[in-house]
């Protein structure tokens, strides 16, 4: 399966961070109540200005076209009052600091005499005050699966309102905020007076990054969790190891890195590692690492010994070696070790423990292994096998309180599963008969597989992916309910940072808006028209996003 920066001034925002864990009263799919009556002069949306870059649409938005201005050297971000969380926020305090740069920052001092003759001056709206409503605004805290990101947003003069239950909900609101702030041609910045009330459709919308086939700086994928941030993706699926190369340094087993990175410049040190879990938690991002096993692990045996099955040609070793070797208890000792030590670097409550493409062949040849598997009565069905070791690392990653998500094939293969087992489905054939027979024995899905980026074509390929209902699958609403959302792949045999990002966005924005938006949005043209602004504003902010079609910014047109 296919998988810097300065750091000093990145670190200053990081590590200012304040208290506490997490509760909530409006979670995803939750009731929400009808905002009040539209306001005289107000109407919907879609026929105002502001709303035509919003990306993802959100799930209600009530838009009307009075404007206000902003003054940059009076707008203020700041905590409402009542709000739970307050200027000890280290999380909120660096958001306010990236949303204030994020829309004025590439602002020009105002023409003299600039605006249209005779215009009378707009209203202006003053400041953003963000109140948390939960006792435990999760300042401190890392995002999980039912953290809460519902926010309701209302802009009205002088003071617009921000309110959201979690802190994950509020980075969501201030997102959409700096998406409706637009300046003019005079340089001035307005927005229309607007409520917004939001949720996501989805818990889990990803984003998968491969470390493995080139190696990613740190830069770039930071840049890409900012870009995830502008899209409302909240997981990274971080693919560290593969076959190729084992970049993660390990703290308990050096050599892995020592002897499977491709050179001592190409790992993420336990530093660079903290670095990228702290900037994704600021933006309410989880970091969910991938170490897939038994196969794709050809990188692991050169820094652990006897760690893989020897490969045999009639009664001689061939030199060569498959997947990790399920008959050495050896094996398990030094699993439960190194899964001791992810289980504590990375606080996510899931690992992803891959178990995907399990080559037989070399275990058939191993006169060791057919000695076993005769012991162990499994006859020559070598999925048996595959079955026996990957039930042992799920009881091991289990006794350290993890989660764990799987690829399709271990569900595929019948392995004894705990019921909270997350299963990803990524074959694309039939993959709709796939997530009805998950569902269907009751467990969690997450759906990846018409979302596979690293494959490319000429056109505008987005539509495709656009296009996807994720619930379009047989079942009932129980089942449904079983899918909790879906990733976007992008396998980087052909992928390194030259490429990276262009390749990933705006691609990676329809799965974006798919797994936020209401399931009605589906009209190809509203959304090219707002992927097209959307892509500009990645542009302005620094993400190297590739052109929808032909066509221009308009921040090129006035010299930015």
């Amino acid at each position: 399966m296919g998988r810097a920066m300065g750091l000093a001034g990145l670190l200053v925002g990081l590590f200012l961070v304040s208290a506490v864990l997490v509760s909530t009263s409006l979670r995803h799919g939750a009731p929400r109540a009808e905002p009040a009556p539209a306001p005289a002069g107000w109407e919907l949306a879609s026929g105002a200005v502001p709303e035509d870059s919003l990306w993802p649409l959100p799930q209600w938005v009530r838009a009307s076209r009075r404007q206000l201005q902003l003054a940059p050297a009076r707008f203020q971000l700041v905590h409402g009052a009542g709000s739970s969380a307050g200027p000890a926020c280290g999380l909120l305090q660096d958001a306010f600091r990236r949303y204030y740069e994020y829309v004025f920052g590439q602002r020009r001092p105002r023409k003299r005499g600039g605006g249209p003759s005779g215009a009378r001056a707009e209203p202006e709206l003053s400041e953003l005050q963000v109140v948390i409503r939960s006792r435990e605004p999760g300042c401190r805290s890392y995002p999980h699966l039912a953290s809460s990101e519902a926010y309701h947003l209302t802009v009205t003069e002088p003071v617009a309102i921000l309110k959201a239950d979690e802190v994950w909900g509020a980075l969501r609101g201030l997102e959409t905020f700096s998406q409706l702030v637009h300046e003019d041609d005079y340089g001035s910045f307005l927005v229309n007076e607007t409520e917004i009330e939001d949720f996501p459709r989805f818990a889990h919308r990803g984003i998968l990054l491969d470390t493995s086939r080139h190696y990613l700086p740190l830069k770039s994928i930071l840049t890409n969790l900012d870009a995830m941030a502008f899209n409302k993706f909240n997981v990274l699926h971080w693919h560290i190891v593969d076959d190729q190369s084992f970049p993660y340094q390990s703290i308990y087993f050096p050599e892995l890195s020592d002897k499977g990175a491709y050179s001592y410049n190409h790992i993420y040190t336990p530093a660079d590692v903290r670095l990228v879990i702290e900037y994704a938690r600021l933006r309410g991002i989880r970091v969910i690492p991938e170490f897939d096993t038994p196969g794709h692990t050809q990188s692991w045996g050169k820094g652990q010994k006897d760690l893989l099955t020897p490969c045999y040609n009639g009664e001689q070793p061939t030199g060569s070696f498959g997947p990790v070797n399920p008959i050495l208890n050896t094996t398990y000792d030094f699993m439960t070790k190194f899964f001791k030590e992810i289980s504590s670097v990375f606080p996510d409550e899931y690992i992803h423990l891959g178990g995907d493409e399990v080559n037989f062949s070399c275990w058939k040849s191993n006169p060791e292994v057919r000695e076993f598997m005769k012991k162990q009565r499994f006859g020559i069905d070598y999925a048996k096998l595959e079955s026996y070791y990957i039930q042992k690392i799920l009881d091991i990653v289990s006794s350290y309180n993890k989660g764990y998500v799987v690829w399709q094939e271990v569900f595929d293969n019948k392995v004894q599963l705990k019921p909270d087992t997350v299963v990803q489905v990524w074959m694309e054939n039939n993959y709709a008969h796939e997530l009805s027979s998950v569902t269907g024995a009751g467990f969690t899905a997450i759906l990846a597989a018409p979302w596979y980026l690293d494959y490319i074509s000429y056109g505008q390929d987005w539509k495709k992916y656009y296009s996807v209902e994720p619930l379009n699958f047989p079942g009932s609403e129980k089942q449904k309910k079983l899918l909790i959302g879906g990733e976007a792949c992008l396998w980087g045999e052909f992928v390194d940072a030259t490429n990276l990002t262009p390749r990933l966005w705006p691609r990676a924005s329809a799965v974006g808006e798919r797994l936020w938006s209401s399931r009605n949005v589906t009209n190809l043209q509203d959304a090219y028209r707002r992927l097209t602004n959307h892509r500009c504003r990645m542009l302005r902010r620094g993400v190297a996003a590739e052109p929808v079609f032909v066509g221009y910014c308009a921040h090129e047109a006035r010299g930015r």
